[in-house]
């Protein structure tokens, strides 16, 4: 069984030019700095669904190696807090299977003990 985390972006109005630039902006970033070339990232899924108000929405199925959930999680979330910061006044659902993700206009989406080093660093050996 696996276990994904969601995101979805909505809102009336369509993206601008520089928040559609600002959006492929930080997909090719996270790309290009995603640690792990052999596990899902961050997955948006293409447009049209006949949903006007849809701006994003995309998956990423956490990795079966439990070394490396931690990384994925905190990689994704950053790039999903950027990615809700370049498109003031849309309404977001972020979610880890049935688990909320919490927003907090400081920090972003973060799981409690997400930020810990300790836990971040992949045991030696991996």
């Amino acid at each position: 069984m696996s276990v994904s985390l969601y995101y979805r972006a909505s809102r009336p109005a369509r993206p601008t030019n520089t928040e559609s630039a600002a959006v492929e902006r930080i997909v090719a970033a996270h790309s290009a700095s995603f640690p792990y070339g052999d596990e899902e990232s961050l997955h948006l899924c293409d447009g049209d669904d006949g949903e006007p108000s849809r701006l994003l929405e995309g998956s990423t199925k956490m990795p079966f190696d439990p070394s490396r959930v931690l990384t994925v999680i905190c990689h994704v979330l950053d790039s999903v807090t950027e990615l809700r910061r370049a498109l003031p006044g849309a309404r977001w659902h972020v979610h880890l299977d049935d688990l909320e993700i919490p927003w907090d206009e400081d920090d972003g989406y973060a799981l409690p003990g997400m930020r810990d080093t300790d836990l971040a660093a992949e045991p030696e050996g991996h």
